[in-house]
Formats: structure tokens, C-alpha cells, sequence
């Protein structure tokens, strides 16, 4: 033993690590002190709701498809999607995607393009990968009524599962309100039909031009079926319910959109009057503008209260079509003759809310104005025919009463789609179509609900983010698109969706970034099998880990509420 002079203090002469005792010191390794028994914290990998995928009505895992087209695995982004929505070519077009209406994205800069990236992958599929074969085939027979989106989404996953479907149609053709009330420009009829390819090859049968009701009975479908959906959409026009709404002249929105998707040329003249704020009235009055008519859209509120689709209303001004805000028809004007010379109207202002949320239009008294045009469009909304329902069918102000899963009152009927819940928007009726089909499959505990709470911006870490704008998404001149019916989007190419895909904040769920692993000051974040692990002997729990993830994927727990591995 020597003497430390200075501390008056006798200390041993450790000359080899076997003189040590099992401290927190070691001449070779830290290992012998287990670190993580001063934790009162510890981190957890807990992955969350992105909110992205909280808001899609179909429950589409959105990010991890978006991850999967930034490592180039198209194929397994595509099969991905298929497990909650069939017809992503479809969606990728139509759909009003509420997913990048809630994207955190949108705080930063701007919101992902999750609709094109989403076209772009089905679009792929389609022309890739081979349609699916059905599972073995069951002893169970299902009848669905309509073969819009809402019947075709079941049919989908009731077949691939082996049931035996066929679907009614009361139309020539299949699709529904996607056939006969999308117009071309935004959704091709080759799309359309290269989808419903898959349900042939998966051996749905189709009974087209059987109007339920009338050539079949609801009551032998319950007969001849172990099962009946009913989802035939709301197909009826709203009437304006004012003075010569029945003369010539006057379209009903949905009608003069049939005529169109079936080949026809209405002759509706040079200036067109269209009533309505919906999509309806935006599809119908672009159509007007493709056939050389000059459209005038009449809306009785502003243009924020406008049901239609943002961006549908952005590509109609964008064309030069114009819109009045704030006025309501009172009558049809006519010639003695019956011939049809305008419209009459009354100036509107907005009022308090009404049961919508939207402000109420309210009359402007003596405000009254007469306009001159050639036809008029009827697009104030669509009803449900009711007259094929049995009468021990529970009604509703619009359709059929059915719960979250499509049960009705009766047991074995189903009810989806438009036909429930008045008119909607397609990716709903797809969702509700899901539903159904897992309901139906023994998989109610499939079904996926909203989460109050999925990732919020303000829990990302934005310092690893760099900003960037949107791909924006490629589309025809507008001087050249108006006068054709040609798709106006052309699509995004390889790189555009995967430079797109590249934005995504990936909220909530980790996907590999090593921060955790860098920053780690015990070295306990372990991932020798390809996944993280935190190594929990050593991890002290001092939160740097989840303060450095970027996605707000990792969470820090009381050590006391933490389960005992």
C-alpha cells in the first residue's frame, strides 16, 4: 500500500482487471453495471395512427404503402392496398382523399399527393400483376343488389374469400354511378373495366338489366340467396320543386350525365343554367363546356359552403366557367308555347347554420332577376328509390336503416353504400362495401374504427425533415383539355411517385431511420435481427431517443406501469 500524500487517503494498487472488484468501472467493459436499474422511465417502440390512415373511409394503410414505393417494392404496395380497397385505379381518381385533407404534411408545406401516388400504384397493377384467384369455393350464396362502388367492393371480398355472388343490375352495363355518372374526363370507362376484370376472374356472376322490383323480387333474392345486400345507390333526382320544371329543356344532373357516359350528345344549346353546388352540377357543367355550350353554374350559397370537391371546383374556374354565388331559382320561364327562354331568380344571403353546418340561405325580399338561357340543369341532389324494398324493411328519411356493418332489421340483409346514407362519395361506398364483406366472412374483428386521437404535428420532431414542395400532378393544357373528354390528369410517372412518397412524414410508425440507434448514449438500442430492440439492462431511460425520433414512434413510460418481461 502507498499513502496519497495530498488526501492523507490509503488506496490499493489495482495493477490487473481481476483486482477490481464488480464496480462501474472495468479496464475492458462497462458490461458488470447494469445501468438500467436507475431507470424510472423507459422507452417502448409503439407505433400509432397516422392520421392519413385514420381519415380513410376504406382504412387504407397509407404509409406503409407510401414506405414501400420509396424502397421501389411496387408489388408489395400494391398488394397492400388490395387488402382494403380493390379498386385503387379507381380511388386514385375519384376519390375526394379526406387522407391529405389531414396530412401533417400540410403544416409544413404542403399535404402528400396521396391520391396520384395511389393511382400510379393501381394503375401499375393493373398492367402488372395477375388478377387473384378465389379461395375454396363455400356453399354460400350472396345476391347484391347495384353494381356500383358500394356492391362491387363486397363482391370483391366476398368472392376472394370463395363465396358465390352475383349482382344485380338494372343497367346494360356494370358500374353503376361509376359508369353513368363520372364523366370520362375523370374517370375512363377502360379504367373502370380493366377493374372489373378482377371480379370475373374471381367468378362473380352478373345478371345486367334486371331492375329488383320489377324482372326479380326482393322476396326471391331472400328465397334463392343465403344472403342479400342491397346497394343500389341514390339514383333519383332532387326536384327543384318550382313552376315548370317539366318543360322542355330542362335536364335532370344525373340524366344529362347518363346520356353523356352512354355515347349520347344532349342538345341543350349555347348557354346552360346549372343548379347546384355539388359534384353533379361541377361534373355536368364541364361536360356542358366539352360539347361547346357555354355553362353557367347558380349556387344559393358561397362558394365555401360548396359540397363538391375542392379541387373539382378549382379545375372548373380554371376552364373559365363561371359561377353565381348566392341565388336561388323561383320559376322556369317559358314562352306561351311551353318553349323554355331562362330562368327566374331571387338573390340568397346566409343566415345561421342549418342542420348541415352550413349557414343558411336566406331570401334578399324584392331582389328578384330574370336570365336568359337555352337549357337548364337540374343538380340539387339524388334520392333513394324505395319502391323495391319490402315493406318489413326499416326506412329512413333516406333509404335503408342499417347500422355501421350494413345490418338491417332483418337477419341475412344487408344494406350499403349511397342507399343507406344518402348521397356520399365513392371511397365511402367502397368502405361500406368492406364492411360488409367481413361482417358477412366471420371478420367483424377486422373492422376498423377512427381513433380520437392519431398523430398530431405538433408531436414530430421537424428538425430531420428538409422542405418540399409537392409533385405536382401532371395534366393536359387547359386550352386543349375543354374540348375533349379525354382524362385530364395524365398520372404521375415512377419518379413522381416515388419523390412524392419520399415527403411522407411516415407519423407515428418508425421506418428505420437509426436515430435512435446514433443518439443512444448507453448503447442500448440493440438491432441485431433487422428490428430495434432496447437492451433494458443498460438503457438509464433518459428520453433521448424519443425526443430525437422524428415520427413520434417511440414512447417513454413509467417504469412502474411498464409489464415485466
Amino acid at each position: 500500500m502507498k499513502w496519497l500524500e495530498k488526501y492523507k487517503v490509503q488506496v490499493p494498487i489495482l495493477e490487473k482487471e481481476s483486482d477490481y472488484p464488480n464496480w462501474a468501472i472495468s479496464m475492458t467493459t462497462t458490461l458488470l453495471n447494469h445501468t438500467g436499474t436507475w431507470r424510472i422511465f423507459r422507452p417502448i417502440y409503439l407505433n400509432k395512427i397516422p392520421p392519413c390512415n385514420n381519415e380513410c373511409p376504406t382504412n387504407e394503410k397509407i404509409q406503409s404503402y407510401m414506405d414501400l414505393v420509396k424502397q421501389d417494392k411496387l408489388l408489395e404496395a400494391y398488394k397492400l392496398i388490395l387488402e382494403d380497397n380493390p379498386f385503387p385505379s379507381i380511388t386514385g381518381r375519384v376519390c375526394y382523399h379526406p387522407c391529405e385533407t389531414e396530412c401533417n404534411r400540410k403544416d409544413y408545406d404542403e399535404s402528400i399527393g396521396i391520391h396520384c401516388v395511389e393511382r400510379f400504384i393501381g394503375d401499375w397493377g393493373l398492367k402488372k400483376v395477375p388478377f387473384a384467384k378465389p379461395a375454396t369455393k363455400r356453399k354460400v350464396s350472396i345476391a347484391i343488389i347495384g353494381s356500383g362502388p358500394a356492391g362491387m367492393a363486397s363482391a370483391y371480398y366476398l368472392a376472394l374469400n370463395g363465396f358465390n355472388v352475383t349482382i344485380f343490375e338494372k343497367k346494360a352495363k356494370l358500374g353503376g354511378m361509376l359508369r353513368y355518372g363520372i364523366p370520362a374526363y375523370r374517370l375512363p370507362k377502360k379504367v373502370l373495366d380493366n377493374e372489373f376484370k378482377k371480379l370475373i376472374t374471381l367468378g362473380v356472376k352478373f345478371r345486367t338489366s334486371s331492375l329488383v322490383g320489377k324482372d326479380i323480387t326482393l322476396d326471391n333474392l331472400r328465397k334463392n340467396f343465403d344472403f342479400v345486400i342491397i346497394g343500389h345507390g341514390a339514383h333519383k333526382n332532387r326536384p327543384m320543386v318550382i313552376p315548370n320544371e317539366e318543360a322542355s329543356g330542362v335536364f335532370s344532373g344525373l340524366d344529362f350525365l347518363s346520356q353523356i357516359n352512354s355515347g349520347k350528345r344532349p342538345k341543350i344549346g349555347k348557354k346552360v343554367a346549372i343548379i347546384g353546388g355539388g359534384n353533379t352540377a361541377i361534373d355536368a357543367a364541364r361536360s356542358c363546356l366539352r360539347l361547346g355550350s357555354i355553362p353557367t353554374i347558380l349556387y344559393r350559397r358561397t362558394r365555401a359552403e360548396m359540397p363538391a370537391v375542392s379541387d373539382e371546383i378549382d379545375a372548373a374556374e380554371a376552364e373559365g366557367i363561371k359561377i353565381e354565388f348566392l341565388v336561388a331559382p323561383v320559376k322556369i320561364t317559358v314562352t306561351k308555347k311551353g318553349k323554355l327562354t331562362g330562368i327566374e331568380l331571387i338573390k340568397m344571403k346566409l343566415g345561421r347554420p342549418d342542420a348541415s353546418g352550413r349557414r343558411r340561405p336566406v331570401p334578399v325580399e324584392k331582389s328578384n332577376f330574370t336570365l336568359k338561357f337555352d337549357s337548364i340543369i337540374s343538380a340539387i341532389g339524388e334520392q333513394v328509390d324505395l319502391s323495391i324494398l319490402s315493406a318489413d324493411i326499416t326506412k329512413t328519411e333516406w333509404g335503408v336503416k342499417a347500422d355501421f356493418i350494413g345490418r338491417t332489421n332483418i337477419q341475412n340483409i344487408f344494406a350499403i353504400g349511397d342507399c343507406v346514407t344518402g348521397p356520399k362519395t365513392v371511397v365511402e361506398a367502397f368502405g361500406a362495401g368492406k364492411r360488409t364483406a367481413l361482417q358477412i366472412m366471420g371478420n367483424a374483428d377486422k373492422i376498423q374504427h377512427k381513433v380520437e386521437r392519431p398523430v398530431q404535428y405538433s408531436e414530430l420532431n421537424l428538425d430531420y425533415f428538409e422542405h418540399t414542395q409537392k409533385v405536382p400532378p401532371p395534366q393536359m393544357p387547359v386550352a386543349v383539355r375543354k374540348k375533349n373528354f379525354k382524362e385530364v390528369h395524365t398520372g404521375y410517372s415512377n419518379v413522381n411517385a416515388k419523390n412524392e412518397s419520399e415527403r411522407c412524414f411516415s407519423c407515428g410508425v418508425c421506418n428505420k431511420c437509426d436515430n435512435c440507434f446514433v443518439v443512444c448514449p448507453d448503447l442500448s438500442v440493440l438491432k441485431d435481427t433487422g428490428e430495434y430492440e432496447f437492451d433494458y439492462d443498460y438503457c438509464k431511460g433518459c428520453g433521448v431517443c424519443a425526443h430525437e425520433c422524428p415520427r413520434y414512434a417511440i414512447t417513454m413510460i413509467e417504469e412502474s406501469k411498464a409489464e415485466v418481461e
